[in-house]
């Protein structure tokens, strides 16, 4: 499991279950009141029915999602995480821009997949609020990537 930062200076406890394409979804739904984020595609198809079945569900962007596809609907969710499937793929950096400066959201916007400790400050830079590191990132070194450069955070404008 990643270990889980936030602007707040803090190693959270990740709370949220990320459900991929392949994962089956009668499995994620034995425990009611899960606190699931589903794949683009789970989303559109099971997203409605998980969340009158009382449970939290947010969206997991992949870099070739449209996040714009979410502006009816983007309010409403506790939680969007984007993937970085390799730390040299930069759209997931546009995503989140997008998601705060366009869309307007105010929710948590998570980086995940292969997130670095070079990478934090600019990420919320970009808007992202918390940030599940690559399992060879040390948590406790990682925050003090946030105090590397002065500047005033874009989540809470």
């Amino acid at each position: 499991m990643a270990a889980l930062i936030n602007l707040n200076g803090i190693v959270a406890t990740d709370s949220w279950r990320m459900i991929s394409d392949d994962e089956a979804l009668n499995a994620a739904t034995a425990l009611p009141g899960q606190h699931l984020v589903l794949t683009m595609p789970l989303w559109q198809t099971d997203g409605e029915t998980l969340a009158e079945q009382g449970h939290k569900v947010g969206v997991w962007l992949w870099p070739d999602d449209d996040p714009e596809s979410l502006i009816s609907i983007v309010q409403t969710l506790p939680i969007i995480a984007v993937q970085f499937p390799v730390f040299t793929d930069g759209r997931g950096y546009s995503h989140g821009k997008m998601l705060r400066d366009r869309l307007g959201y105010t929710g948590e916007l998570r980086a995940t997949g292969d997130v670095l400790r070079d990478q934090i400050y600019f990420l919320s830079r970009c808007g992202f609020s918390s940030f599940a590191l690559r399992s060879d990132q040390n948590p406790e070194e990682s925050l003090t990537a946030l105090n590397d450069f002065s500047w005033v955070p874009l989540v809470g404008r």
